[in-house]
């Protein structure tokens, strides 16, 4: 498979291609290592990969902390916010309430 690079004739290097608002989304060196990255909406990375293999994924909350990664060499951090379900029983319990004491507001 040709990079690029190769496919564009480029013979000057590195070779850059950014996206619309500026930000780098591919790189490639005169050796033919590749690089390559995308951007969600609010431009975070949410994807890479490169020549060698490696590749990574994450997701990042509304304020753009990472919550969520994963690579190629199997390393996963997920913080990303878990639902809580309780029952009723159990939400008088942590409340030192009876279930009777309980009310549902609209």
């Amino acid at each position: 498979m040709k990079t690029i690079a190769q496919q564009l004739n480029v013979t000057a290097f590195p070779l850059r291609i950014n996206d619309k608002d500026g930000s780098q989304i591919y790189g490639e060196d005169s050796d033919g290592y590749w690089w390559k990255s995308e951007r969600d909406s609010n431009g975070s990375q949410i994807y890479g990969e490169n020549s060698d293999g490696f590749w990574w994924r994450c997701e990042s909350d509304a304020d753009g902390k990472e919550i969520y990664h994963e690579n190629s060499n199997g390393v996963i951090r997920d913080n990303r916010p878990k639902p809580v379900e309780l029952t009723l029983e159990q939400i008088a319990a942590k409340l030192g309430i009876s279930i009777e004491q309980l009310r549902i507001k609209d």
